[in-house]
């Protein structure tokens, strides 16, 4: 009696072990960013999570998928323009997996799949762009490439969101081509505003030559002025013409006094 209930108590055990070793092997958790697709004897059974879950041990096999944002860095790539310039240019891919099934099915590593179509597609687009379209409208190219490489990849279940084009790299002599150009720009730029400025000048002081015209007392207070801002500066000895109509009028003056100091 002895020796059963000790095999009862050992096989008890045994079925115990396995129980928690099947547990162990069935229990499956995946993170809220993630999902796990499982697959029984190599048929696709679907994507499970997230939390907690079982599964067949030995007989389902599951593959982990993150639905998080993906930061992609696309090395510099050499390309030319279309109006023939060589250039290095580089990006950043963020793309996210909106269908886990697709992802682990339809492509054997959707990350470097994706890393590959956006390569290409960079080469294309910029092969397809001018400098000055690349380097004034970038938010075009980006969109551009967005749309372009969300159209390959939407199959394995991937959702490019954003695309930026970060650093362009010119040839030393297009540098130095463009800084020529800029600055011929810039005097241009200063040429005709300094020719406006003397045009709405002599437009200015002509109305002012002709307002005084006008009335000659305005042009002796507007000499006396002169006179009195030249008169500021005490280190400068001035010789300057009086004006025949002011000694006129002095002279004219000295005349009237003369005779009534005569009379006197």
């Amino acid at each position: 009696m002895g020796d059963i209930f000790s095999g009862l108590i050992c096989f008890s055990g045994v079925g115990i072990f396995f129980l928690i070793v099947f547990l162990l092997l069935a229990i499956r958790v995946v993170q809220e960013y993630e999902r796990g697709v499982v697959f029984r004897l190599g048929r696709l059974i679907g994507a499970k999570g997230p939390g907690l879950f079982l599964m067949i041990p030995l007989i389902d096999r599951m593959a982990k998928v993150d639905l998080r944002v993906v930061t992609l860095d696309v090395p510099s790539q050499e390309a030319i323009t279309k109006d023939n310039v060589t250039l290095k240019v580089n990006a950043v891919v963020y793309f996210k997996v909106f269908n886990p099934e697709d992802a682990i099915v339809q492509v054997e590593d959707y990350r470097r799949a994706t890393w590959q179509i956006a390569q290409t597609t960079l080469r294309n687009v910029i092969g397809q762009s001018e400098l000055d379209e690349l380097l004034t409208h970038r938010e075009k190219v980006n969109n551009q490439l967005q749309r372009i490489i969300d159209e390959q990849t939407e199959p394995w279940g991937i959702k490019v969101t954003l695309v930026e084009v970060k650093d362009v790299e010119l040839p030393a002599t297009m540098q130095r081509a463009m800084a020529r150009q800029a600055e011929s720009e810039r005097e241009k730029r200063a040429k005709i505003i300094h020719a406006s400025g003397e045009y709405e000048a002599s437009k200015q002081l002509a109305q002012a030559a002709h307002n005084i015209s006008k009335e000659p007392a305005t042009m002796q207070l507007r000499y006396l002025q002169t006179l009195t801002e030249i008169a500021v500066e005490k280190n400068s000895t001035i010789i300057f013409p009086v004006p025949i109509d002011l000694m006129k009028g002095l002279t004219s003056l000295g005349m009237q006094q003369g005779p009534a100091d005569e009379e006197e």
